[in-house]
């Protein structure tokens, strides 16, 4: 099964030019390693209306797997987690304990991090730190799982 990704960076900073995006070419790259083609991608500043607006476009233009970087902290302005939660149909916790206990062996802060997985619409979305590496490694740490949720949120046959 091809998997069809949206990458979204969510920072207020990088959306509004003030410096470059490096967390979302870090994911495409991790992406097309894995044999998954990127259709869409986009920079969002930390914003739930926006963040949900462009979520729900990209599942409508058929994105199984849609990658946030960004927001997920505890800083005032990270909105992600929220943001997701108020339209998904369903979390799946176990993402985010996966991704939050590797990352744990890297580095303390990473029980900061507030990393989640939930199906919006027909897509798997998995939100990621805005540290490129951080949102490399955590990817790397879910991505045996990702085509069997890509298949079920899709409700695509599978022989998982």
């Amino acid at each position: 099964m091809q998997i069809q990704v949206g990458i979204i960076t969510i920072s207020d900073r990088a959306s509004a030019g003030d410096y470059a995006d490096l967390g979302g070419p870090a994911l495409k790259a991790a992406a097309q390693k894995a044999g998954w083609q990127v259709l869409a991608e986009a920079i969002v500043p930390d914003d739930a209306k926006r963040i949900q607006d462009t979520i729900r476009s990209f599942s409508k233009q058929r994105c199984g797997l849609i990658l946030t970087t960004g927001g997920t902290g505890i800083a005032a302005r990270d909105v992600t987690p929220e943001a997701i939660r108020m339209i998904m149909r369903v979390e799946l916790p176990g993402f985010g304990e996966v991704m939050r206990a590797e990352s744990m062996k890297i580095t303390p802060n990473a029980i900061l991090s507030r990393n989640l997985a939930a199906v919006v619409d027909d897509s798997l979305v998995i939100a990621l730190p805005g540290k490129p590496s951080g949102a490399v490694e955590c990817l790397s740490f879910v991505q045996d799982a990702i085509p069997h949720g890509v298949a079920l949120a899709q409700a695509t046959p599978t022989s998982c």
